[in-house]
């Protein structure tokens, strides 16, 4: 019989190889998903067997998510969770070696959608233009293209960390392999190219074909953390809000574009939305920033705000 650890190591090779799930998947998955064999291991009070998976209530499962949001857990953690459990029954019952509809009775939470945070125009421009005052000229120049291309681009952090130096957008069209494993193909602006053709030139490190395109000081693949920790110093530098993250200039990116006149299909298929329910929310920070702009300029707005403060 084998074991919910066994078990385990068979459903996250399936992601890695068969889903092409993404590494951060993968961690947090396997993480939520050990957590769980870990708790009814110690529930159960015994081994968790495919048996003893199978045969698990739907209190057993509530059990679990009450441990887990009494150690601080999040409603959209607890979502995420409930999300890798029943990734991992669904591969259980797909191999026929175990089905328990118990899983799919346990009530999601529902978690209120934050809207995007988007950077405004000039703050994207400020911090692009900050991005390259480094200490060292040529890791000045890599932040620069990278944040260049997150915001001239609409990437993920982890799609731009994911080029290698083959796929550099050097040319009008990249490739970008997102989500999924799906490929989306994106226009390259002048100023991407530039920035990126810059970091190139002043690299001092021999980038292999094969190889990361962003490198760290010694360069091995540049770290994420690093390029968060940078946008830290920049948000403190230009006095940003906390919400100015890599990922803001993503947002930043739709945001400006639907401003612009963009078309809420062509955005989604150049941020690589799978709905376009995920790309509306763009629509709901243009109306709020529409909003904003009426209260500070429209006379009767103003007149009207003048009564509820005096």
């Amino acid at each position: 019989m084998l074991s919910g650890e066994e078990l385990q190591k068979q459903w996250l090779a399936f992601l890695a190889h068969e889903k092409r799930a993404s590494p951060n998947t993968l961690r947090a998955y396997g993480d939520d998903v050990s957590r769980f064999i870990g708790f009814q291991r110690g529930h159960l009070g015994g081994p968790v067997t495919a048996k003893a998976l199978a045969s698990l209530k739907t209190t057993d499962i509530r059990a679990f998510i009450a441990a887990r949001r009494s150690e601080g857990l999040s409603a959209s953690g607890v979502q995420r969770a409930l999300a890798g459990i029943r990734s991992f029954y669904r591969f259980l019952a797909k191999e026929q070696i175990l089905e328990n509809a118990n899983v799919r009775a346990v009530k999601t939470p529902r978690v209120k959608r934050r809207l995007p945070r988007p950077l405004s125009e000039a703050e994207a421009e400020r911090a692009l233009e900050e991005a390259g005052e480094h200490d060292v000229e040529w890791l000045g120049a890599r932040d620069t293209a990278l944040l260049t291309l997150l915001y001239g681009c609409g990437l993920r952090l982890s799609e731009a960390l994911g080029l290698s130096r083959a796929e550099a957008p050097l040319g009008e069209m990249v490739a970008i392999t997102g989500k999924g494993g799906k490929q989306r193909l994106l226009p390259v602006l002048p100023a991407v190219r530039e920035a990126v053709a810059d970091y190139l030139a002043a690299c001092p490190h021999l980038l292999a074909a094969e190889g990361p395109l962003f490198v760290g000081a010694r360069g091995g693949p540049l770290n994420p953390r690093q390029v968060q920790r940078q946008m830290g110093v920049l948000r403190g530098f230009l006095g940003l809000p906390e919400t100015a993250t890599p990922h803001a200039l993503r947002h930043s990116f739709a945001t400006h574009l639907l401003g612009a006149g963009g078309d809420l299909r062509a955005i989604q298929e150049l941020l690589g939305h799978a709905s376009l329910s995920t790309t509306q929310r763009y629509t709901s920070v243009e109306t709020e920033r529409l909003l904003a702009i009426y209260d500070a300029a429209h006379p009767r707005a103003r007149l009207e705000g003048r009564g509820r403060n005096e």
